[in-house]
């Protein structure tokens, strides 16, 4: 019965935000990181299976990275900052179609196929609806957000005490059971972006949205190509 009452929840969520949001294939306000920021890294994990679902998701036809400009010009001021500190960019996300939340969607209500646990280890899918870790819209489809992470200017890995989209405590950015170095690392990186208008989440570590975001009740459906 939980099952079905979840299902039912996001299907329903789905319709609600559908009717209230504007959907656009318009993408003139966006641009591609690597043109504006042309040392950052790219380990896109929903161009390829190794993500939470196992599967290469709908909508990344290239392993390119875009967000809305006005996003782009404040990741680029938080790009300088920390390259006067050592450090370039890893982009794991940014903008995301509507056509890929909904892969996620579909992916989150099969009972029959587990994904990749190794990204949940301690729970089962339906908690990843009950938590909030997977909803029907998502801040990326708005262009404004970006998933990311630090890594030295030779490329060599910076600890943050957890890895991207894994779906656990240890995500959380005030997370208290991280070594030092790790809390200074997780720091350095939320320093740099809210210095450069973002705002981050609860939960990720990784995930920030510009905080003045150009299209607040536009979600896009353009592929990422």
């Amino acid at each position: 019965m939980k099952k079905i009452i979840l299902l039912v929840v996001c299907v329903l969520g789905g319709i609600a935000w559908a009717n209230a949001d504007t959907i656009s294939t318009d993408k003139s306000g966006f641009d591609k990181i690597y043109n504006v920021i042309d040392d950052a890294v790219f380990d896109l994990r929903y161009y390829s299976p190794y993500n939470f679902t196992g599967q290469k998701i709908t909508g990344y036809k290239a392993p390119v990275a875009y967000m809305t400009k006005e996003a782009l010009a404040a990741l680029a001021v938080a790009a300088q900052d920390l390259r006067a500190q050592g450090y370039r960019l890893l982009i794991w996300d940014s903008y995301r179609p509507q056509k890929a939340v909904d892969h996620f969607v579909r992916w989150i209500n099969d009972p029959t196929d587990e994904g990749n646990k190794s990204f949940y280890p301690t729970l089962q899918k339906e908690d990843l609806i009950a938590g909030d870790y997977i909803m029907p819209k998502s801040g990326h489809t708005r262009g404004s957000t970006v998933d990311l992470t630090l890594i030295k200017q030779d490329g060599s890995f910076v600890d943050m005490g957890g890895t991207f989209d894994l779906f656990s405590e240890r995500s959380h950015p005030d997370f208290k059971k991280l070594t030092k170095k790790q809390k200074r690392n997780r720091k350095i990186l939320r320093d740099a972006m809210l210095k450069a208008g973002f705002v981050g989440i609860d939960s990720e570590w990784w995930h920030f949205t510009l905080k003045d975001e150009p299209y607040k009740d536009t979600y896009f459906n353009f592929d990422v190509q």
